[in-house]
Order: structure tokens, then sequence, then C-alpha cells
């Protein structure tokens, strides 16, 4: 391991504010453990070299003049390909657009660069981020630094890769059914999806630009610190014209609220939903991980409410969604779309709206649960996945400890809930399975409380410190 490649981004900011540590020497590092360890990875699938460089350059001729600089100065940055980066090829990891290159920054990118972060180039994704994990037709598969025949989840792979291997010390992720926090968990770093809304999105695809309807989709930060995630999302947050679900400032610093957690809070468990298989050594970590909030002086207390599985809802909307938005290309580009996202958008196309009318019904019925539930808990745990990472290429599992799961969804069960409910949740690092891959523990919070999940996360984190411990390559 260098130096710089696993300290926390906050370190590294405080290093560069301070004069300790050149911008362009952050840069360059980065760069060189990219060429040597990318291309066992793939994780990043395009690079903006001399730019980066030079953007490092200009920001220390500002730090030696003593000038202002941002919070996230000098810190270089991977982002997802389903966004934006001015000059840079977005492709959505699809073929059709592996030629699109947007003039402008996405809402997201623009905000960190305005921080002062320096972006080293794109990572990798399935085709518009419609699976847990990452392979498509224009760059092929990404690896789990842990074990490189496993997936690093998705639809965040390339960047929870480039995370977990030290490649950079922030990325973006975006999470629509559990695209920050399956990844997170898959490669133990930290996830946390926000409150829907707590960052903006704008609409989809610029070139053609069309808002979501299904507010699943949400931004947010995928690092190896809970405080690294704090700090990206005090940069990020807060309200754009564009984006009308965008959800006003939050009103306070995340990172300044970190260890503000409250004592002895009610904290409901579930280990199942009442309607999820978990792998038996998944279980055992999650278990052990519970067991540290107890340590804490937390009341901690399993509940047995039964949630609806929204699966096949959550699955079907969202691919009715992706028809909408790519109809005018379905048919002329039959040949290049993948063949599951392909027969994914002929499902979506057709969804009828009694389809719609009975999964928002059960929407409503998840929804009541869950007020129940934070009427009488502060938070929930669950896992954050039912199995350790599974073939970087897929498939997804079709059994748990022998017993078969009835669609692979039942490999992401306890994530997409919290899509189609809004709430902050977030994944940490819960302990590593029999086969030595790491499982993760999920914490829920009520809508529009990042500030109370991030606290709890930091929390844990204080009792069992992960950050020392990365796969080497």
């Amino acid at each position: 391991m260098t130096d710089t490649a696993f300290r926390a981004a906050w370190q590294l900011a405080d290093a560069i504010r301070n004069g300790e540590l050149s911008p362009v020497s952050l840069v360059q590092s980065c760069l060189n453990r990219i060429d040597a360890v990318n291309p066992s990875l793939n994780a990043f699938v395009a690079l903006r070299r001399d730019e980066a460089l030079a953007e490092a350059a200009a920001l220390q001729k500002l730090i030696v003049a003593g000038k202002r600089i941002g919070p996230l100065a000098g810190l270089p940055v991977g982002v997802k390909d389903l966004e934006d980066v001015a000059g840079l090829p977005t492709t959505y990891g699809s073929l059709p657009f592996r030629d699109y290159r947007p003039t402008e920054d996405s809402l997201q990118v623009a905000r960190l660069k305005a921080a002062g972060a320096i972006i080293l180039g794109k990572t990798n994704t399935p085709e518009f981020g419609y699976t847990g994990l990452t392979k498509n037709l224009v760059f092929g598969v990404t690896r789990n630094p842990w074990n490189l025949e496993r997936t690093p989840g998705g639809s965040s792979g390339g960047s929870s890769a480039a995370i977990a291997a030290g490649l950079v010390p922030l990325v973006t992720a975006s999470d629509g059914g559990g695209s920050i926090r399956i990844p997170a968990c898959y490669v133990g770093a930290y996830g946390l999806k926000p409150t829907f809304g707590r960052v903006p999105v704008g609409p989809l695809i610029a070139e053609r630009p069309m808002l979501s309807w299904i507010d699943t989709v949400c931004w947010g930060p995928l690092t190896r610190t809970v405080r690294d995630a704090a700090l990206f999302l005090d940069v990020v947050a807060g309200p754009d014209p564009t984006d009308p679900s965008s959800l006003p400032a939050p009103g306070l610093s995340y990172v300044e609220t970190l260890e503000a957690l409250p004592a002895k809070l009610s904290i409901a468990v579930s280990l199942g939903l009442g309607y999820a298989r978990v792998q038996h050594d998944v279980r055992r970590e999650v278990e052990a991980a519970i067991d540290v909030f107890r340590q804490l002086g937390h009341e901690v207390t399993v509940i047995d409410d039964v949630f609806p599985d929204l699966g096949i809802e959550w699955a079907l909307m969202s691919a009715a969604e992706n028809y909408a938005l790519l109809a005018d290309r379905a048919e002329r580009h039959r040949d290049q779309w993948g063949r599951a996202f392909y027969e994914g958008l002929q499902q979506g196309k057709a969804i009828t709206p009694e389809f719609i009318g009975r999964a928002q019904r059960k929407r409503a019925e998840l929804h009541a649960v869950l007020a129940r539930i934070f009427a009488r808990h502060a938070l929930l745990l669950t896992p954050t996945l039912p199995t350790e990472a599974f073939a970087a290429a897929g498939p997804f599992p079709e059994t748990i400890d022998g017993e078969p799961i009835s669609s692979a969804l039942g490999a992401v069960a306890f994530t997409y809930p919290f899509n189609f409910s809004g709430h902050p949740a977030a994944s940490v690092r819960a302990g590593f399975t029999d086969a030595g891959l790491p499982a993760g523990l999920q914490i829920v919070g009520p809508r529009f409380r990042d500030d109370l999940v991030l606290q709890a996360s930091y929390a844990y984190e204080q009792a069992r410190p992960w950050n020392d411990r990365w796969p080497v390559l």
C-alpha cells in the first residue's frame, strides 16, 4: 500500500490545505496506481490525465499564494459513467451511447468541482445502471479487489472497486434499488443512499432531458470512511431548480454533527423483513455488528413486522421508466443493447396503468409499515445483502445455504424497499464471510434524518474501525 492510497479523503484534504501534500503528487500517485492496478479490475474506463495534472498544478499555485481553497481541494474523483463530465464520454455502459460526449457537467460533478475536487475519469457501470453487478458490452466486466473472480456489485461497481483498491479517495455513485449499498457491501466500503431528493439529480440523459417519475434514484457517497461521506454530502446536498424533487438545504453540516448521536436510542432489528433469506455466515457477521449498538448503550429490539416485498414491482416500474427514456431508440438499436437490458425494456413497454396502480397500493403498505416502526424506534438495522459477492460476470445466486430463492431480486432483498420509501439507508462493514469476503450491516433512518444515519454509522465505525484493512493487489 502506498502512503496515500488508503488514507481517508478528509485526511488528504487537510494535508493539501496545510501544505503537507501537493495536489500534483496526489493526482500523479492516483494515476500511477490506476496504471498498475486497473488492468486487473476494470474500474476506470476513461481518464483525463493531462487535464487533471494541469488543474492540480493550478491549485498548487493558489495554495502557495495563500488563496482560499474549497473543502475538497486537490482530491481526485472518479465519476460513475451515468453522469456527465464535460469533455469525457458518457456511455451509460451502452453501445448506442459510446460516442456521446456532453459539453456540460452534471449537477453533482459541478458541485464537486466548485469545492476544489479534480475529476480524474469515469468508472464502469452496467448498462444504464440496471443491475447489481457491473459488466457491459462497451467496457466489459469489473472485478472485486478482494477476489477478482467476484463482482464488486452494481450499479456503482466501478466506483466501489476504485475505492476498495485505493485508486482514488472519492467517487460518485447513485442508487435506484441498492446501487450504492450493494457495491459498498460487497467491497467493505461505506455507502449512503440519502433521503430521496437530498442530492439533486436533475433530468435523465442531458442529451434529451426527461424527469424521473418513480422517485427512487438518489446520488450519494460511496467512501472508505464515514467522515468522507459526510464531507462529500456537505458539498453536494441542497436544491437545484432543474430537479423539482430536490430538497431544501439541510441547514447543518453533516461533518460537524457526526459525533452528536443521542444516547440510549431505541433501535429496531429485522433480519429478514418477513420474506428474505440470509446466508448463514453473513447473518453471523451482521448479528455481531448489531451487538455493537447494544454495547454502545442503545436499546436494540428484534421486530417481527412483515414488509410487503416490492421486488417485482420495483423492477418492472424501473423497466417502464427506462423504456420511456429510450423508446425512440429501442428498436433502432436492437442489436446493440445487452440481452438482459433489452428484455427489460420490452417488459417495461408492457406495463399497464392497472399494474402501476397495484404497485403504488403496495408501496403505500410499505410506507405504513415503516411509519409504525419509526413511531417506536429511531433506527432500523438489517443485513445490507443476503449473500457475499457472487461471480464477476454473474449469474445472481439462485440458492442461499442450499435453499432456492424465488428470483434474482432475492439476492438484493434488503435494499430496494428503501428506494421505494425514500428513507436514508447506509451500509457499514459488518465483517467477513467464511470465504474472506465482506458482509454489510444496513442502517436505515426516518426520512430526512440523513444526519442520524451518519451519526449511527460513525459511532459504529469508531467502535469497529475498518479503514486499516483493504485488499492488497
